[in-house]
């Protein structure tokens, strides 16, 4: 069972693991998504992340099929069992609008939509997506203020922003007696990318290379990609598909694997439940997200909770 904490700054008490839902509607239709889910909440999970435009990449499904998926499995339960996580402010694939849509008047706009296709009254954390390094901070950080006023949002947090960025958002914030971004969900898992393979397919900022005054502070991390995209499961078999061999194509991770291997047999439990384990004992706050597509693989990524590293271990799987 999974136990839950409090995020930092915030009265929302969440599951050790978060669960990613970008495949649910689309790749996981409605059905098999209810399993998933109930199993997730059976195991004592409450904390779901999706976003606006997850499942807007394919053409024939629903705009927003992610959140529509949660909303109507949200409907057969008690919302406030649930810590509901979405984002805006990603570029619109579906109508081909490429621009950066980090402006107050699109977060607005996807805001609005997510909380229509969820079909809930308030969202508990909502992410700024992206960011437009362009922009001033401050009507970003007015717009999600306006939001939690108007009941829309409880708290927000910032997705793929630098260290800088946040925290001049939140010297902001300060100054306008707000308390600002309360966490920061950046790329981050125990496999280290190739950086210039990454950042071509849309990664970048790997949080443990560009964490910078992020590492360490008093906000959560609330990483994707916590998984490193089954990548160490795949180096167990021998077979590292093509899209995954560029992408992790880094010395680091041959040493990783070692590592992850000797941690695992001294806790008799698997490589891929270190990989998340490495990521929910960090000394800072930090609840991973996950992926599951079956109720089975849910209860499989549930017991890397309960793994308990210590502080020479995580430095052991730090290697390279």
């Amino acid at each position: 069972m999974l136990s839950k904490v409090t995020l930092a700054k915030t009265d929302l008490s969440v599951s050790r693991l978060c669960y990613g839902t970008n495949m649910l509607g689309t790749a996981i239709d409605q059905a098999a998504s209810n399993a998933i889910l109930d199993k997730f909440a059976e195991l004592g999970g409450n904390f779901i992340d999706t976003a606006r435009s997850y499942g807007d990449w394919i053409p024939d499904a629903p705009r927003g099929a992610s959140e529509r998926a949660i909303g109507a499995w949200l409907k057969g339960r008690n919302r406030s069992d649930f810590v509901i996580a979405t984002k805006g402010g990603m570029y619109d694939t579906r109508v081909g609008d490429y621009r950066n849509r980090v402006t107050p008047d699109d977060i607005n706009s996807d805001l609005d939509e997510s909380l229509e296709h969820l079909d809930i009254d308030t969202i508990d954390l909502y992410w700024l997506h992206i960011d437009n390094p362009e922009a001033p901070v401050g009507p970003l950080v007015d717009t999600l203020i306006a939001a939690q006023k108007a009941g829309k949002i409880r708290y927000f947090g910032a997705s793929n922003w630098t260290p800088a960025r946040v925290q001049e958002a939140n010297d902001y914030a300060k100054s306008k007696g707000s308390i600002g971004f309360v966490a920061v969900e950046p790329f981050w898992g125990l496999a280290k990318p190739n950086e210039e393979a990454a950042t071509a397919q849309g990664y970048q900022l790997y949080f443990e290379d560009h964490g910078g005054a992020l590492q360490g502070s008093d906000l959560t991390v609330i990483p994707y990609c916590a998984q490193s995209r089954g990548y160490f499961s795949f180096l167990e078999k021998g077979q590292v598909p093509d899209h995954l061999q560029g992408f992790y194509d880094n010395p680091a991770n041959q040493k990783r694997f070692e590592a992850a291997k000797r941690v695992a047999a001294r806790h008799g439990v698997s490589v891929s439940d270190i990989v998340l384990a490495y990521l929910v004992n960090q000394p800072q706050q930090t609840i991973p997200i996950f992926g599951a597509s079956s109720p089975a693989r849910i209860a499989e990524s549930v017991k890397a909770a309960e793994v308990k590293l210590s502080a020479e271990e995580l430095s052991e799987l730090r290697v390279g």
